[in-house]
């Protein structure tokens, strides 16, 4: 299975020019990458700008998703919408939009749109505060319930989860958290799907590391995680060069 390295450009840049600039200073790491699929989510105005791109080994990603699908909803987006300008994949339940009100209830409904589009959804979770008593895994197993109900069997390979310890992220960072920290919670993430549904789809579905990714770190995380959910070093070119080049 192939490395999936995902660049969350977050409300940046600030134009549309520099928006191409560091897309195209990704574009040739990319291309030259066997082992990883990339996947670039800048906003909202700048997804068409990226819509007739020929690099196949670049698809293009949108940061959210509306739980409706059209109608008097200002500031929303539908997955219409997205699937018109070229997006295969949406983050769903980022740490910052459950800041904002994203429930576990809404987060599901989102993923249901997604899943509906064909739009493969990328699951965030992960506990604010990480406790000695193991609280924090109580919490994940909530999450994973209430964001997977009445999904299908048939759809639940599709949809990516990317663990993000909330703890670890930004500047308030208590510190990093450890490659040994996300293992202890893949490991969980398969456990909890199992119980769900089967050991097939445990085995089969992709779990990202997302906390504070940069290239001295990259490497360790990838041992273990399928994937990484990219944030301020997706901006950059050169750093985000050498975290797709630190998959083997």
């Amino acid at each position: 299975m192939k490395k999936l390295i995902i660049g969350n450009w977050k409300m940046n840049p600030q134009s549309k020019k520099e928006a191409e600039i560091i897309f195209k200073g990704i574009v040739s790491t990319a291309q030259k990458q066997k082992n990883a699929d990339v996947v670039i989510c800048p906003p909202y105005p700048f997804l068409s700008i990226f819509q007739k791109t020929k690099f196949s080994k670049i698809s293009i990603g949108a940061q959210d998703v509306s739980v409706e699908q059209s109608g008097p909803y200002t500031g929303e987006v539908s997955t219409k919408m997205l699937t018109s300008v070229g997006v295969s994949y949406v983050i769903v339940g980022h740490s910052e939009r459950r800041a904002m009100g994203d429930t576990n209830q809404i987060v599901n409904k989102k993923i249901i749109n997604a899943l509906k589009a064909k739009i493969i959804p990328i699951l965030c979770i992960g506990e604010r505060h990480r406790d000695s008593s193991g609280e924090y895994l109580k919490f994940i197993k909530h999450q994973l319930h209430e964001c997977l109900a009445n999904i299908p069997k048939p759809q639940v390979s599709k949809i990516i989860i990317a663990y993000e310890p909330i703890w670890a992220i930004g500047e308030k960072a208590q510190r990093e958290a450890t490659p040994e920290e996300f293992t202890e919670i893949k490991i969980f993430i398969r456990k909890i799907i199992f119980d769900i549904y089967n050991s097939k789809l445990a085995h089969n579905v992709m779990v990202l590391y997302g906390g504070s990714v940069h290239p001295e770190n990259s490497a360790e995380f990838l041992v273990d995680a399928d994937g990484l959910l990219v944030g301020r070093d997706s901006l950059i070119p050169k750093k985000f060069d050498l975290i797709i080049k630190s998959v083997k």
